[in-house]
């Protein structure tokens, strides 16, 4: 009968249970250790929002539970932004009937844009706090993701939409009228964007929501080419008719610079890629960790506003199985210290021949 290899695999967090496997030529078994280590090591979002590295605890519940908490404030910022955006929104169109102003049509639909990204992202996190299928082993919340692609077509449109009517004002000039309502419009429209950006970024970043960080990016440019809708009324003040359309093509060119750069956000978090700062804070940890002669490989990928680590570590030849198991253990509980916002880890120990 072959005798089993010494191949140490993995040790694993997942809100659910930790394993340590010994397996070979088809032969193996899985430990359950939930609950016999007697300690509490916090990390994730719980330990990101309290801004320290606690203890994670191995209960099933606390996992869940910070992974609801996270999706619960990403659908509060999404309603709460919706709602002043399209009442910021619906103030400009009175305003916008009034005036003529093609510089406050080109900001009110950009703002009604940004107010329509928040249904994607609501629907989004409510999907992604469904609990894991035998379909979908990794849950839902790669929904995020796709919430940040309608995102990124959102305000594509609305650049499109933006530059049009721009364009035809030039081609086709109209007086644009009742300057004092256009500049108080675009007063608010700034406000109602910066109040509604600041709260999305920093809800977006302690949760760790890309799509939500970059509607909150997007919100604040909204609010500066609303100032430069107020720049455009007062060069039509000074007797200048074609500041306002000019107006109105700066601002496309603004929006198609959120587009760029929210495009490549979302783009790199569907294509897997993390901030290489993180692997780097994650190998340092680890090969600082007893028992720990080589750190093999770091693996990191955002599923949603949660992210994810696998690691691969060298132990000694003379290293027991209990032993490996010890080792793998600490060194995850290190790593969910060491990294913010990781909420799960696996890591995998190998005998160094």
């Amino acid at each position: 009968m072959n005798q089993p290899s010494r191949h140490y695999h993995p040790h694993r967090h997942d809100g659910q249970r930790d394993q340590l496997v010994a397996a070979g030529h088809g032969h193996g078994h899985a430990v359950d250790h939930a609950d016999d280590h007697g300690h509490v090591h916090a990390g994730g979002v719980r330990g990101f929002l309290a801004g320290i590295f606690a203890p994670h605890s191995h209960d099933a519940t606390d996992s869940l539970d910070g992974a609801l908490t996270a999706s619960g404030e990403g659908i509060r910022a999404v309603k709460i932004s919706l709602v002043l955006l399209a009442l910021t929104a619906s103030l400009q169109v009175m305003v916008v009937v009034m005036s003529g102003s093609v510089a406050l049509l080109a900001d009110t639909i950009h703002n009604f844009s940004d107010a329509l990204t928040a249904i994607p992202l609501w629907t989004a996190f409510v999907l992604g706090r469904r609990p894991a299928t035998r379909r979908y082993t990794y849950g839902y919340g790669r929904a995020e993701d796709l919430a940040g692609l309608f995102v990124v077509a959102m305000i594509a449109l609305s650049a499109i939409i933006a530059g049009w009517e721009a364009i035809d004002r030039l081609l086709n000039p109209h007086l644009v009228t009742d300057l004092a309502w256009v500049i108080a419009a675009g007063l608010l429209g700034f406000a109602g964007n910066e109040l509604v950006a600041q709260y999305r970024i920093r809800v977006g970043r302690r949760i760790g929501s890309a799509a939500l960080v970059a509607d909150g990016l997007h919100a604040r440019t909204d609010g500066f080419t609303s100032l430069a809708v107020v720049a455009g009324a007062g060069g039509v003040a000074a007797g200048w008719q074609l500041a306002d359309p000019i107006v109105g093509l700066l601002i496309t060119v603004a929006i198609l610079a959120v587009l760029r750069s929210t495009a490549r956000d979302i783009y790199r978090r569907l294509m897997d890629a993390v901030d290489p700062a993180l692997i780097d804070d994650a190998e340092a940890a680890l090969s600082q960790e007893p028992g720990v002669v080589v750190v093999r490989r770091v693996r990191m990928r955002w599923i949603g506003h949660e992210l994810h680590a696998e690691a691969d570590l060298t132990v000694a030849d003379d290293t027991t199985l209990d032993q490996a198991h010890r080792v793998a253990h600490a060194a995850e509980q290190t790593l969910i210290r060491a990294v913010p916002k990781l909420t799960r880890a696996l890591v995998h120990a190998y005998p160094a021949h």
